[in-house]
């Protein structure tokens, strides 16, 4: 695929921070973010919550490419901007339901919309721009191996990969080459996927991605999101092994050119 092809695709990470602005960190924390160790553990957490290592598995020379700065945890770009569930855009419980705030926290009307100002909007306006002339969308996810506690298949052991694609009454990506992408997903990945960890599905445990639902909606673009299994490049601990990293870096940018070539 030559370079004038890939500027053609735009793939999106919405996960992969670790990060929290400064007010925010404080409302999260309290005091507490001025001891180095405690906020330090407390980053930690919340960068393992996200995507972690997805800006790199994902990012393919030569294609647009936007990465959210800021952790989900701030705002999820993900979610509807009117999505009020404590899972929603702004969460106030993290995905082992345990609080991110404070007893006693007040997230106002006014404190959600200004940052849903300061970073769902300026994100969502970054894709419009960035999709202008694009052929594609892929967005970047991983997923844990289990679902978690706040999930659709709590306990559930997941595939290797997940092809969020839609419904069948409301694709994102033309229906008629489903089969097609499956495949070049399988054959692009095949030389990571190895013991219990083979299986690339689509639609499960999640059917849509709503960053591709909307833009598509908005569009007409083809867009879909991709979901890998942690368990391809974290050890149980949460430690990354580098190398397995790198090569689903490989992987996927084989796989975004096979996609690219089906719209």
């Amino acid at each position: 695929m030559s370079a004038a092809d890939r500027d053609r695709l735009l793939i999106l990470t919405p996960h992969p921070s670790g990060a929290l602005p400064a007010d925010v960190l404080r409302d999260m924390l309290g005091e507490e973010a001025f001891d180095p160790g405690k906020r330090a553990a407390f980053l930690h957490r919340i960068f393992m919550e996200g995507d972690p290592y997805t800006d790199l598995i994902y990012a393919v020379p030569g294609a647009r490419y936007l990465q959210a700065p800021w952790s989900r945890f701030v705002v999820d770009l993900n979610r509807e901007r009117g999505d009020t569930d404590d899972n929603g855009v702004v969460k106030t419980m993290d995905f082992a339901r345990r609080p991110l705030y404070p007893e006693g926290f007040d997230l106002t009307p006014q404190k959600r919309e200004a940052r849903l100002r300061r970073f769902w909007d300026t994100f969502d306006a970054g894709v419009r721009a960035e999709l202008d002339g694009a052929r594609l969308m892929i967005v970047g996810h991983s997923m844990a191996s289990r679902g978690p506690a706040l999930g659709p298949d709590t306990g559930t052991p997941r595939p290797a990969l997940t092809l969020m694609l839609g419904t069948g009454d409301a694709p994102t990506f033309p229906r008629d080459r489903w089969d097609a992408l499956q495949a070049a997903c399988a054959e692009a990945f095949a030389p990571v996927l190895t013991g219990h960890l083979t299986r690339v599905a689509v639609g499960d445990p999640w059917t849509t991605d709503t960053l591709s639902a909307r833009h598509h909606a908005r569009t007409g673009i083809p867009s879909f999101g991709l979901e890998i299994n942690v368990a391809l490049y974290l050890t149980e601990s949460g430690e990354p092994r580098p190398d397995d990293i790198r090569a689903l870096a490989r992987a996927f940018e084989g796989f975004a050119d096979a996609a690219l070539g089906l719209v």
